[in-house]
This record gives structure tokens, sequence and C-alpha cells, in this order.
């Protein structure tokens, strides 16, 4: 099922989730309850699984601000994670995702990652693939750039990387770094990361 961006408009947990990002874009300080907001990620990611929402690459590509994330923690003798609790990302540490897709296929594009702290910018850029039915987005970064201000202090390979970019297609998603998207609208974007984690990124605008 495509999603219908009206279809869900009006539950509770998209008013939730918006005031958050209109909050948060306003830096202002009365922001939502972080509780209220991982709670509202929730009811949005099982709305997603029970309506089998799909959403294109297209509709993920552009640059985002992370606006809200939550950690996770281990369950000790169970095997398993539960969330840790939720924050909003600090404005003077802004962290921007991008993403573009192929001219080639729908399916494949790119990903850049970058995170300021002052003057000094760290950006982290690779291959994505996706999988519309799943709404599963698998990536790896390949290059890093390290930059004070205008001076470049470092432009190159990525030390660590599971893949090549030579190779990056041949690789199953189910072993890469991947995101689960279950919230896309023009406004903002919501996916649980592979290590469980929940994060919601607002449009950058600039």
């Amino acid at each position: 099922m495509t999603t219908n961006f009206t279809s869900i408009s009006n539950c509770n947990f998209t008013t939730e989730l918006t005031q958050a990002v209109n909050a948060y874009r306003e830096n202002s300080k009365n922001k939502p309850d972080v509780n209220q907001v991982v709670e509202a990620l929730i009811q949005a990611e099982k709305t997603a699984k029970q309506q089998r929402l799909t959403y294109p690459l297209t509709s993920l590509v552009g640059k985002w601000q992370l606006c809200f994330a939550t950690g996770t923690r281990k369950v000790q003798n169970r095997g398993g994670i539960i969330l840790g609790k939720g924050f909003y990302i600090p404005k003077f540490t802004p962290a921007y995702i991008s993403f573009t897709v192929s001219e080639d296929t729908q399916n494949q594009g790119e990903i850049t990652n970058q995170i300021k702290l002052g003057l000094l910018s760290l950006k982290l850029s690779g291959l994505s693939q996706y999988i519309e039915k799943k709404n599963l987005l698998g990536f790896d970064f390949h290059q890093m750039e390290i930059t004070l201000s205008k001076l470049r202090l470092y432009n190159g390979k990525l030390p660590g990387s599971k893949t090549q970019a030579s190779n990056f297609y041949d690789a199953s998603i189910g072993k890469l770094p991947f995101f689960a998207f279950f919230l896309v609208n023009e406004d903002f974007i919501a996916a649980r990361g592979r290590g469980g984690g929940l994060a919601l990124w607002v449009k950058d605008k600039n």
C-alpha cells in the first residue's frame, strides 16, 4: 500500500510529532515531553505496520536535520534490547542526513551524514539501497571529510567500512547498517535503526 499522507494526518501521534518538530525548529523552550515523543514514535511505527504503509525512496530525497533520538540498552539475561530515554539533539551540535536517488534506478542512491561542532565539521558519505515494501534503507559510508572552517583537514577513505564502493550492491541489506522508515512526509521523517533506536529528522529548509 502506497502512503497517502492525508490518511494519517489526523492521528494524535502525528500532532505530537508535528509539535515537537515545530518547537525544535523554532528553538522553543516549550517542547513536548520526551516520553510523549517516544510514545508518539512507537505509535507511528505500529500504525505503519498495521496499515502496511510504503514510501518510495524519492520521498526521502533531500537534507534532514536530526531533531530527536533514543538510545538503547541491552537487557541482561534476556538477549534483547529496550529503548533508552529519548532526547532532543542540541542545537549547537547539528547533525544532518541527506539522500539522493540514482538516475538509473529508483532503489539505489547516495547517503551523507554530517555533524558540526562550531567550526569543525565531520561528513561521511556512501551508498544506499532501498527495499520499498519494507521501507528499509541499507547503507555504508565509504568516504570521510573533516573541515575546520574552510580548511580541509582530511578527505579520503573511511576506515572500517563493511563494504567497498565497488561491491556495495552485492552485500545483503541484512548485514548492513540500516534505517527502517515508518513515517515520511514533506516536513519530517522517522525511522528505527539497526541497533533498535528511534530517530526523528526535520526537513532542512535552508
